[in-house]
């Protein structure tokens, strides 16, 4: 029998343009590669909150479903715009169903918030492009999220906000010395929520060239002193590159798509 999994936009159309631009894919369209190389049987659809219809659509097939994955994205959620509270909006009507829900960067911050946690720019940092020295702590070891991943590990990640604040009941399952919450597991209403504040859907020239295409503005913002230091940062991801390994890289969604069978 072959899965039935939506998976939510976490980008306007505005900001797809960047992704398509430097990721070749929009997130959710990345994702859904990803989900096809895994399981080439899996029947995948695609909405944004942004679209009235295909919510209003989703939310009433929502028993076709097996599961939901809730995609990355380029919004800030205390900006708290029209388009970031039709996200939060629709997965606070996704959690009143009895769904799994795989939560990824931006989508653990959509999620988070729907159930009653907080959002706050990070402060230790963001990830640019990558994250070093992940671990996963003994709750996490348990969880089958992370059945057969490493202990502790890199990965692609970019994000300047964090989950300050899980909501009630959380468990976290991994952190980093970025953000402590890396991985953390959450139940809302009917639902059952995974959440990852890293990309294991992303290949790093993916991130490579995201990051590009946000030098200056990183720069402005202070994220690095210089060009010159951006470019050594840069340089270190891809050395990372040739250690990324896509089974254990992939190790979450594969895992996730295993609860969900």
């Amino acid at each position: 029998m072959s899965l039935n999994v939506l998976i939510v936009e976490g980008n306007n159309p505005k900001d797809s343009e960047v992704f398509i631009r430097a990721a070749k894919a929009s997130c959710s369209e990345n994702l859904k590669n990803v989900v096809l190389k895994l399981d080439p049987s899996t029947n995948v659809t695609i909405i944004n909150p942004v679209n009235d219809n295909e919510t209003n659509k989703a939310l009433k097939n929502m028993n076709h479903y097996n599961g939901i994955i809730f995609s990355g994205g380029a919004m800030r959620l205390n900006d708290m715009t029209d388009e970031i509270k039709k996200h939060i909006n629709f997965a606070s009507e996704c959690f009143q169903h009895n769904n799994k829900i795989l939560a990824i960067c931006w989508g653990l911050q959509v999620c988070s918030t729907a159930a009653g946690g907080k959002v706050a720019p990070g402060k230790n940092g963001a990830h640019i492009g990558i994250a070093t020295e992940v671990e996963i702590n003994e709750d996490g070891k348990k969880n089958p999220i992370y059945k057969n991943k490493k202990i502790k590990f890199n990965t692609p990640a970019f994000n300047f906000d964090e989950v300050c604040e899980l909501p009630e009941g959380a468990t976290l399952l991994a952190s980093d010395k970025v953000n402590n919450i890396m991985g953390a597991y959450f139940k809302s209403v009917n639902s059952e929520i995974w959440g990852l504040q890293y990309h294991p859907d992303y290949e790093y020239w993916q991130m490579i060239n995201l990051s590009n295409e946000r030098m200056g503005k990183m720069i402005a913002k202070e994220y690095f002193k210089s060009e010159e230091e951006f470019k050594k940062h840069i340089d270190f991801i891809k050395s990372e590159e040739k250690n990324l390994d896509f089974e254990n890289k992939t190790c979450e969604i594969k895992n996730w798509l295993d609860i969900i069978k």
